[in-house]
């Protein structure tokens, strides 16, 4: 760790539903580290799923790694961006290599810490602006990937409060997203809100 790193807890609560994530992340300059376990008990798709993500200096995605269990079964999943821009992921039963199209960021389904990452990266908390991105998008329970586009726009920057708007669309999905000056979320209309420690 440098001598500017900050080590923080942060949950969400699930919007619409009994769900909480929790992560312990250790921010340095402009990378940062991060330990996460979510619930989700809900009928039909209950899951638990804990996560270690590592976001290189540059902001770009180094390595994640995911195991989610249901009543029935327990997956793992871990992604790694080598230096080339080819990912490797690897199941424990098995490896591919991909390119996905030059994405650099990686999105968990239900997370809304992974939508800090490329706000982040882009510094769009702090100057508008507004990126259509190739990104790898892991599903859970299933963990299964796919590449999807993005789109990320800021609609105000951060504000006396501490506070920035990005708005978030994928597929037919948009949400206003609020962010902390971490770029780190705090609300996430339908998906979850930061919880107050």
């Amino acid at each position: 760790m440098t001598a500017m790193s900050m080590t923080s807890m942060l949950a969400w609560q699930a919007d619409g539903e009994v769900g909480l994530e929790g992560v312990r992340v250790v921010r340095g300059s402009s990378g940062f580290r991060a330990l996460g376990r979510m619930i989700r008990p809900g009928s039909g798709r209950g899951f638990t799923a804990s996560y270690r993500l590592v976001i290189a200096e540059d902001g770009g995605l180094q390595r994640v790694s995911v195991t989610s269990a249901t009543p029935e079964r327990e997956k793992h999943l871990t992604i790694n961006r080598t230096d080339d821009g080819f990912w490797l992921l690897d199941t424990g039963s098995g490896s591919r290599r991909a390119e996905f199209d030059g994405a650099v960021d990686v999105d968990l389904e239900c997370s809304p810490l992974f939508n800090t990452l490329p706000i982040r990266r882009l510094g769009l908390h702090r100057e508008a602006g507004d990126h259509t991105l190739p990104v790898v998008f892991v599903s859970l329970p299933d963990l299964e990937v796919e590449l999807v586009e993005q789109r990320y726009c800021t609609v105000s920057t951060l504000d006396d409060e501490g506070a920035a708007v990005v708005r978030y669309s994928s597929r037919d999905f948009t949400a206003d997203i609020v962010v902390d000056g971490d770029a780190i979320v705090v609300s996430y209309p339908g998906v979850a809100h930061r919880l107050r420690t």
